[in-house]
């Protein structure tokens, strides 16, 4: 088996190879034929297209580094499971989540040759319009679980 072996574990290492600024890792990650839909609604098509255009992101700019929470995973047929996650980002440099980036994700994995691909991984603004107290309890749950994380390096 090569690769991950969950849908947790697939979340877990897209957060990390992009943390680590590891665009192939990042891409081969996904099916052949995978999908992207960025925060700003941009799209990408293909593992081998989401690694150059990840690759382009990194070189011309400092990503901030995400800090997930997975809120649901369920199989909903064989081999493929969808799982839902809350992320925030914490910017260069600080050290404590920007709340205007929090985002929901969700992941459609699909298990081939004993390991889980991203067919689809889809970022979505978390702006929660007219419900402030929704953001405001979202990003206190998002710096708790940076803490928890910075804790366990």
């Amino acid at each position: 088996m090569d690769g991950p072996i969950s849908p947790e574990a697939l979340y877990a290492q897209l957060l990390e190879t992009w943390n680590q600024r590891d665009a192939a890792s990042y891409g081969a990650l996904f099916a052949a034929d995978g999908n992207v839909v960025g925060f700003d609604g941009s799209q990408i098509d293909g593992s081998a297209a989401i690694a150059a255009e990840i690759g382009r992101i990194f070189a011309n700019h400092q990503t901030a580094r995400y800090v997930g929470k997975v809120r649901e995973v369920r199989l909903i047929a064989p081999g493929v499971a969808l799982l839902r996650a809350v992320v925030g980002m914490v910017p260069p440099g600080q050290n404590s989540i920007n709340p205007a980036v929090n985002a929901i994700q969700s992941l459609v994995a699909v298990r081939d040759a004993g390991a889980w691909r991203a067919a689809l991984f889809h970022n979505t603004p978390a702006q929660f319009h007219g419900r402030p107290e929704l953001a405001e309890q979202l990003t206190e749950e998002l710096s708790e679980e940076l803490l928890k994380k910075d804790s366990e390096t």
